[in-house]
């Protein structure tokens, strides 16, 4: 099949904050330390998308461009207290709102994500928070942090498909999407080290969902960090749920979300790592996906000399809920330039593809290249 994209006139706003990340590369490397307790940093980026899409007559190919600049305050007023302040603010919203999967083209934090967050009437302040760290010698400590927080920080982590921003863009392979993380809202946190092992618990008080309903969201996980012949690798555990906020399928009452989350990294070898994530949820709600499966290799560039850059490659298959999806597949791969320390280009192809019960089913392919500079 022969990818032909339909030009877009594009908003002025979205292409100039797409193009920031190459127009500041240099500047990028300028992140301010402005003394041994404030440091100052951050991100800017820019993704351009095209999609062509068969199986749903009503929608077009299309192309959108999107920015995003986060910046980042970082206060240790002693070596284990710190204070962490970040910003959200985007341009545009890419092909998030245009495009008819399930899932996410990027799943970065676009125009509409910063804007009334969770429905509490917060704009732009994605987190504030405040940690204190407990030391109990070189191989244990317990970190408790509060206030507004995003807990894909802490938990349902992975080496090789975890960022939105310098890995995978299409958000099945930045977190399970049954661990239904929340984001941005007040919530604590407690991370007790031990040696090789991490034990996390995570609560959230969310503003509203999609139902319109407040909710409480916790989760906990268990971690340990192998090493071997092959290289480090991390296997991971997590319970997660939620209060009975959420619409069952007929509509007449509301009932938990309640999942279990596996994440998997390992090295192979010098150059080639794998990740493995799996996720089950119950069916007392309504549900798109009831499990989903992903997994793939990350290619380091030092194969050819190229030590800074890396390949990824992807795959995911989600089995359909009690909704109306039967299943989803998604391929993603992509290719991670360094042009330096801190400005880097990817380029980016995505295969989509739902299966609806008795409905049209959408099917296609999304390209892409994005460029990260983090300071």
């Amino acid at each position: 099949m022969t990818l032909e994209l339909r030009p877009h006139r594009l908003p002025i706003a979205p292409l100039t904050l797409a193009a920031a990340p190459l127009l500041l590369g240099s500047a990028a490397a300028m992140a301010l330390d402005i003394n041994d307790k404030l440091e100052l940093n951050g991100l800017i980026a820019g993704a351009y998308q095209c999609q062509q899409v068969s199986g749903v007559p009503d929608v077009e190919d299309a192309c959108r461009a999107a920015g995003v600049f986060q910046p980042e305050v970082f206060y240790n007023p002693t070596e284990n207290d710190q204070l962490f302040l970040k910003l959200g603010f985007g341009a545009g919203n890419g092909l998030n709102n245009v495009s008819p999967f399930s899932l996410t083209p990027w799943a970065a934090d676009l125009e509409d994500d910063v804007k009334d967050i969770n429905g509490t009437g917060r704009s732009y302040l994605l987190e504030a928070w405040y940690a204190h760290t407990f030391r109990f010698g070189e191989q244990s400590s317990v970190q408790l942090t509060g206030g507004i927080i995003d807990p894909a920080f802490y938990i349902n982590e992975n080496a090789y498909a975890n960022d939105e921003y310098t890995q995978f863009s299409n958000e099945i392979f930045v977190n399970s999407r049954n661990a239904f993380l929340p984001a941005y809202d007040g919530g604590g946190v407690i991370v007790w080290k031990l040696g090789d092992w991490t034990f996390s618990g995570v609560g959230m008080n969310v503003g509203k969902n999609d139902d319109g309903q407040n909710y409480n969201w916790f989760a906990g996980e268990i971690d340990y960090h192998l090493t071997t012949k092959l290289g480090e690798g991390n296997y991971r555990v997590m319970l997660s749920g939620t209060s009975a906020a959420f619409l069952n399928p007929a509509g007449t009452e509301y009932e938990p979300h309640k999942g279990v989350s596996l994440s998997f990294d390992q090295e192979l070898s010098p150059v080639v790592g794998a990740f493995l994530r799996m996720s089950w949820q119950r069916e007392d709600a309504l549900v798109e996906h009831k499990a989903d499966y992903s997994g793939g290799l990350d290619i380091n560039g030092k194969l050819w000399h190229r030590e800074g850059d890396n390949i990824g490659l992807g795959y995911a298959y989600l089995e359909g809920g009690n909704g109306d999806i039967r299943h989803t597949q998604a391929v993603e791969a992509y290719y991670r330039l360094a042009i330096n320390d801190y400005l880097a280009l990817t380029g980016d192809v995505q295969w989509m593809q739902d299966r609806i019960h008795d409905a049209d089913s959408p099917e296609g392919w999304i390209v892409g290249v994005r460029a990260v500079a983090e300071f």
